[in-house]
């Protein structure tokens, strides 16, 4: 059985499989006189990594998803939502104020990750397919996005190790791909280079769970600027 991760201040959960999926305002079971209905849905991740975005919130069509706005770096875990034409829009924390909006296509049965990338002006969507496969026994999975605009093209690599995921330049992306579970200490390099740019120190991937990592921020900024370049990792699913 699979079940979604709760992570910082996202409440969001599901049981994933034949049951009924659970979410807040998004879609629920819906039953009628006769029967125990489920609309058509599919699961929606949505990270923010636009640099310079505010606390945000987000909507797909009319429904707000989040229950605690979200900054640079943070998101909700997947989330239930209709199948379709949907309008995703992302607005200023506790406001109306439109920061990005776009239409996704969602399919029925399907997993998606929604990224909010880019620069104040040059804001974009970024929209993976997730192809969601449990793990062998003693393994997790990782994939790796590059969403840094000026970055050089980056390898993840496990620091004293073997490269996992080698020249991704901005919007560049891998599958899933497994790993022993084991914890790791997780470097962004410069591609073929020894340089390193972010750093996930001493992360554990646990047997049985499916994980993204990230780059995000500038490489222009300062060491101590918020927009400086780090490496963020989301849980996408573990089975238990």
């Amino acid at each position: 059985m699979m079940k979604n991760v709760q992570q910082n201040s996202r409440r969001w959960a599901g049981m994933v499989g034949m049951m009924c999926l659970l979410a807040v305002s998004l879609s629920s079971c819906l039953k009628n006189s006769n029967d125990t209905v489920q609309p058509p849905i599919a699961l929606l991740s949505v990270i923010n990594a636009s640099p310079d975005a505010p606390p945000l919130d987000f909507y797909l069509s009319d429904n707000k998803a989040n229950a605690y706005s979200f900054g640079f770096g943070n998101g909700l875990d997947y989330i239930s939502a209709y199948t379709g034409k949907r309008t995703a829009t992302f607005t200023a924390a506790g406001t109306k104020t439109v920061y990005k909006a776009d239409t996704l296509t969602l399919n029925e049965n399907r997993y998606y990750s929604l990224f909010l990338a880019n620069t104040a002006g040059h804001e974009e969507f970024v929209v993976l397919k997730d192809t969601i496969v449990k793990p062998a026994d003693t393994k997790a999975s990782v994939r790796f996005i590059n969403l840094s605009t000026d970055a050089p093209a980056v390898d993840l690599v496990i620091k004293d190790g073997a490269t996992l995921f080698a020249n991704k330049s901005y919007k560049g992306f891998s599958g899933f791909v497994p790993i022993n579970a084991a914890k790791y200490t997780l470097e962004v390099r410069q591609a073929g280079t020894t340089t390193v740019l972010a750093t996930i120190t001493n992360v554990m991937l646990n047997n049985g769970s499916l994980y993204t990592i990230w780059l995000q921020g500038l490489a222009a900024a300062g060491t101590i600027d918020a927009k400086k370049l780090s490496a963020k990792i989301q849980t996408n699913v573990y089975y238990y």
